[in-house]
């Protein structure tokens, strides 16, 4: 890790008469520019779009007098000193590329956030990763109210950065979910502690390469000020912390799904211990909890339980609040979700784990299965998920627009394997799937949709996709 003191910028901003222009309309972009012209900005909002929910937005921005230009999300606006942008909104837009030769600066809506904290604001407790954000972040923040602590799970995660830091509420402390666009625009951002549980390609069209995507996620360490919490199975999450310039007395802490060195979390024997936040860390550890208390406790489960203890007891959480908070903690559904037994064989719902990484993880939490998987595929491959995970398969059904590649990995590295192809499209499909993998499956088996894959193809999002998993297996159970 760096050694450089880093100051957070604390400041409130003077916005008094700056001309800001506000890129994107929707969940960050009208909380930003409603904030900024409260405090006495000159806004502009552009935005690509230019439909009727857009027109509706603008008008509820234009009562207000702030300018709308719908349809026109290239042109820098005109004396423009600042941009807040949706953190969606790709660096290589022309807009941003005018702002770059304007000397104009850039900021997400969570850079916005952080500058607009008043004195005494709560300390983030902030967490990225490919996949597992959600999931920690609300298993982070269960901990910290069963340790009595005023907190709330925010940012990514759906609940608004600048509505909480802007709300009357007041906090103790947050648990913050960070994506890799949020990151890339919050240059002064740093947290308390903060965590990144792993690294595999995604969004890579946006970033441009791998390294410009793991750079992003690496400045969530900028700046931390107690901990750097790493995956120790992931060498690139060591490899950022290493890279981090921090506060003097930082500490790099890992979590583990194996026996704990000194200043790591890890697992013996059942037990979730600490070895890294207690006195004489080279002789002692402190029971946390138990596997069971990880609810489910597939193993990238019980890696986010662990990420999560550790940004908890980097704040100072006593042991006996972790273990409250993970009993207490309920997934959101659509992530490793038991859905029904059938005729000994487990239904389980993980249609959240729309890339391969996320596949991997949720196959290797059974054996044997037979794995409903396909959608699109976003330039993924598959040989490597498909080789990994090949001897736990009893079959596998393929659904969605790019199955044939997800089909042609199975034919190269388990060729042994059973394969159904479903080329349909409509609504009868999920039911053919899983008809499909019951007639494939025997007792003991689990029939898993982990699709690797993203539902817009056939569905809305992996909410509806997995909510046709849910019925088409209580379709079959009922029929039986």
């Amino acid at each position: 890790m760096g050694s450089g003191q880093v100051t957070p910028t604390s400041e409130l901003a003077d916005f008094q008469g700056k001309r800001v222009t506000v890129a994107g309309l929707g969940v960050s972009g009208i909380p930003a520019a409603k904030a900024l012209h409260a405090r006495g900005a000159i806004v502009t909002v552009v935005n690509d779009g230019d439909d009727a929910r857009a027109r509706e937005q603008a008008a509820e921005l234009q009562a207000l007098g702030i300018t709308v230009r719908l349809g026109d999300g290239a042109t820098l606006p005109e004396g423009t000193e600042l941009i807040v942008t949706a953190p969606g909104w790709k660096p290589d837009k022309p807009l941003f590329q005018a702002a770059e030769k304007a000397g104009v600066p850039v900021w997400g809506d969570v850079e916005l956030a952080w500058r607009l904290r008043g004195p005494g604001a709560a300390p983030w407790l902030a967490v990225t990763g490919t996949n597992g954000k959600t999931t920690t972040v609300q298993m982070l923040a269960s901990i910290l109210k069963a340790a009595g602590l005023r907190t709330a799970a925010v940012g990514n995660i759906g609940v608004s950065l600048l509505d909480v830091v802007l709300g009357e509420e007041e906090y103790d402390v947050l648990a913050v979910e960070l994506s890799s666009y949020q990151l890339h625009w919050a240059p002064s951002l740093r947290a308390h502690s903060a965590a990144v549980l792993n690294l595999a390609p995604d969004h890579l069209d946006w970033h441009g390469s791998m390294e410009a995507y793991a750079r992003d996620k690496g400045r969530i360490y900028e700046g931390n000020r107690v901990a750097c919490v790493y995956n120790a199975a992931d060498k690139r999450t060591e490899e950022l912390v290493r890279e981090a310039d921090v506060e003097e007395g930082c500490r790099a802490v890992g979590f583990t799904l194996g026996t704990p060195a000194p200043s790591q979390l890890g697992v013996v024997d059942g037990i979730l211990v600490d070895r890294a936040f207690v006195a004489d860390r080279q002789k002692n550890a402190q029971e946390l909890a138990e596997v069971c208390d990880v609810n489910p406790p597939a193993p990238h489960n019980i890696a986010n339980a662990l990420a999560a203890a550790a940004l908890a007891r980097a704040f100072g959480v006593p042991a006996r609040a972790v273990r409250e908070g993970l009993r207490a903690f309920r997934p959101d559904a659509h992530r490793i979700a038991h859905v029904a037994d059938l005729d000994g064989v487990a239904y389980v719902d993980d249609s959240k784990a729309t890339n391969t990484h996320a596949a991997e993880a949720s196959l290797a939490a059974y054996e044997p299965i037979v794995w409903i998987a396909g959608g699109l595929a976003k330039g993924a491959t598959f040989d490597e998920l498909v080789a990994k995970s090949a001897k736990r398969l009893r079959g596998a059904v393929l659904i969605g627009a790019d199955r044939a590649l997800i089909r042609d990995a199975l034919a190269r590295h388990a060729p042994e394997v059973p394969v159904v192809d479903v080329d349909r499209t409509d609504t009868g499909a999920m039911l053919q799937a899983v008809t499909e993998a019951k007639r494939l499956a025997q007792p003991g088996d689990t029939v898993l949709l982990a699709p690797a894959c993203a539902s817009m193809d056939m569905f809305t999002n992996y909410n509806q996709r997995g909510d046709a998993f849910a019925a088409a297996v209580r379709e079959l159970e009922a029929g039986a």
